[in-house]
């Protein structure tokens, strides 16, 4: 199978890494890629967001299927493109993008399926916000209403701070989201969906806040780790039943079928599951750790969807061992990164037992470095027996890896490895 990989970051590389891993895939390309795919795949330089040139390249390759990584693609319309031209492709239309890029979309999807989430209005302006703001009282959370790359929510006890952040969505054209605050941890659950049909992967746990103990601003996320020990028996099957199936339904009924990856944000409440957010594609940086343990052939898997034959009680197989990814950032991000500081330790990393690293925001400077290239640079990823074990490799990966102003956090799953995250009693 000849598979074509679209996206220029950490998810795209864990993708690249498990598809190199089916036996079933024998050629496979990626677009635009970074310095660390082009040393696994070739790599083709093109805007991954121009419709015509994914196109061209797929038919120049000779592409099977097409993988669709981010986002912004997707919501641009390559996927129809792509369809159009009788190319499979793994990943939602336009349309059915609208998911993720339009939040105001999903939570009408939501309501619409019956799928439980937290209270929400949408505001056009300043007054609506405000009045928003005060009904559903502190701590606030505004969402800007389209894709920002995981970084367009606050979530704050400043009212003033909120209206603020609603007042620049408003500025930039845009409207917003408010919703009501929700308790409990956090749970990323990817749903492979054929439309009808759906598949879920392992559970993980992403970390927005730039900061140990969360603090600080949101990013794209700083790490992950899976699978989640502390999750209720039953979990996945629960939200299978009452998120994955009626959205899909209720998808289908518009007429806008949903293929691809449903990522369901999820947040365990004392009310039981509610659904945070819904993404249209793979997450980044849960990729990495969920991938990191899957035996089953990635390959096949994607294909099946993106044809219709998908299997619902397929049983996917995973590798026993805990994952731990641990972001490494630029300097001074989420604001502004610093860009081209040369890295070091890469090899040095990859080569310890049961690391791999990957890549994100790099690429090659005139004499052949691999230099610092965006926000979140890299993902250490750490297979270890527990999540202890699993958080001293991938610990062990970062602290082999430098350049100026590297950050990372220093606790990706230390409360979980230490017993210390509590489910709401009466959840279950």
């Amino acid at each position: 199978m000849k598979v074509l990989v679209i996206g220029p970051g950490g998810r795209e590389h864990a993708l690249i890494r498990a598809l190199a891993a089916d036996p079933y895939v024998t050629d496979l390309h990626c677009a635009p890629g970074n310095a660390g795919i082009s040393r696994d795949v070739t790599t083709h330089q093109i805007d991954a967001q121009d419709t015509e040139a994914v196109v061209a390249l797929a038919r120049k390759l000779g592409s099977e299927l097409v993988i669709v990584g981010p986002e912004a693609p997707l919501a641009a319309g390559v996927a129809d493109a792509l369809l159009a031209a009788q190319i499979p492709v793994f990943g939602p239309t336009q349309a059915a993008a609208q998911l993720e890029a339009s939040k105001a979309f999903a939570k009408n999807v939501m309501a619409e399926a019956g799928v439980p989430t937290a209270m929400a209005m949408v505001a056009t302006n300043t007054q609506e916000a405000a009045e928003a703001l005060d009904s559903f009282g502190a701590p606030y959370v505004v969402k800007d209403d389209g894709l920002a790359a995981g970084k367009g929510v606050v979530v704050t006890s400043d009212r003033a701070e909120a209206l603020a952040h609603a007042q620049t969505c408003f500025e930039a054209g845009g409207t917003v989201v408010i919703e009501e605050f929700l308790d409990g941890p956090e749970v990323s659950v990817f749903v492979i969906c054929d439309g009808t049909h759906a598949v879920p992967l392992a559970p993980a746990q992403d970390f927005k806040r730039i900061f140990d103990n969360d603090e600080g601003p949101n990013t794209g996320g700083m790490g992950a780790y899976s699978p989640l020990p502390w999750l209720p028996a039953g979990f996945v099957d629960e939200v299978m039943d009452r998120v994955a199936y009626p959205t899909l339904r209720d998808m289908e009924s518009r007429g806008t079928p949903f293929t691809g990856v449903l990522y369901c944000g999820l947040a365990i409440t004392s009310r039981g599951i509610r659904v945070i957010e819904f993404n249209a594609r793979f997450g980044d940086p849960e990729t990495q750790a969920v991938l990191a343990r899957l035996k089953t052939p990635l390959g096949g898997l994607l294909m099946a969807a993106a044809k219709g034959e998908l299997d619902d009680d397929e049983q996917l197989h995973w590798r026993p061992e805990t994952a731990v990814g641990v972001v490494m950032a630029a300097e001074n991000y989420p604001e502004s990164p610093i860009k081209g500081a040369p890295i070091t330790g890469l090899d040095a990393a990859a080569a310890l037992e049961d690391v791999s690293v990957l890549h994100a925001g790099t690429t090659t400077n005139a004499e052949g470095e691999i230099i610092v290239d965006g926000g979140r640079v890299l993902a250490v990823v750490g297979l270890g027996a527990d999540l202890h074990s699993a958080r001293a490799k991938a610990y062990a990966g970062v602290a082999a890896i430098s350049w100026d102003g590297a950050q990372h956090r220093t606790d990706i799953a230390l409360k979980a490895a230490n017993g210390q995250i509590n489910i709401a009693e009466g959840t279950h």
